[in-house]
């Protein structure tokens, strides 16, 4: 038989045990869990104010906050440049060219109904994210137009309206062409770096799986 001093001994050995088992399995994990889910928020938050939208948030490839985008495209980054075209028609051998020049407006950036995530596991975290784009290009109401009227082709309202399609048309390749795009890339890591890291994370920047960009944690 046991005495009453082993069996108190049994008691409190029970008792500790059960303790200890209630702190590892539900007081740690609940407190980790706090931890985890408000460190989340924390960089959504980030996000928010630096770019008016909130990723997706994983922690360990769980999904602790929903994509939330009120904008349909973040515009990185914008330019305005002069652009002159000519448009051309010729009929039965007489030429009618009208002349445009005038400021264009364009933006690069991201569309933002495509996903945009941050996955965070132990001190690394990795962005992925759609290709930065030309988003718009519009004119900024200094249009001119300069008439140049064949012999007897000349021109009229519906050349001017074809004239600035075309104008139009060859501003944007021209847009497209230059570092816009890569200059909306290059400000995006950047942000998204300075965010990252103000929270000690190593970043894996991915575009649609298509290119890796990663950038080691800061001193």
């Amino acid at each position: 038989m046991f005495s009453n001093r082993k069996i108190i001994l049994i008691i409190i050995l029970l008792v500790t045990l059960s303790v200890t088992a209630y702190v590892l399995l539900v007081v740690i994990p609940a407190r980790a869990a706090r931890q985890t889910y408000e460190g989340a928020k924390e960089v959504a938050e980030d996000f928010r104010k630096a770019f008016q939208f909130t990723p997706e948030v994983k922690i360990n490839r769980t999904v602790i906050l929903q994509q939330q985008t009120p904008i349909l495209e973040l515009a990185t980054v914008n330019q305005k440049f002069q652009h002159q075209y000519n448009w051309t028609n010729t009929w039965m051998n007489s030429k009618k060219v009208i002349k445009i020049s005038g400021t264009m407006e364009a933006k690069a950036g991201f569309n933002l109904n495509e996903k945009f995530t941050i996955d965070i596991q132990g001190a690394e975290a990795t962005v992925t994210l759609p290709e930065p784009k030309l988003l718009s290009i519009e004119p900024l109401g200094d249009i001119t137009y300069e008439d140049e009227n064949g012999y007897w082709n000349w021109v009229n309202n519906d050349d001017r309206s074809a004239a600035l399609n075309a104008f139009t048309t060859d501003a944007r390749e021209f847009a497209q062409t230059a570092a816009l795009v890569n200059d909306a890339r290059s400000q995006m890591e950047t942000k998204i770096t300075s965010i990252l890291q103000a929270h000690g994370l190593a970043v894996t920047i991915r575009y649609d799986g298509t290119s890796t960009v990663i950038i080691p944690p800061a001193p």
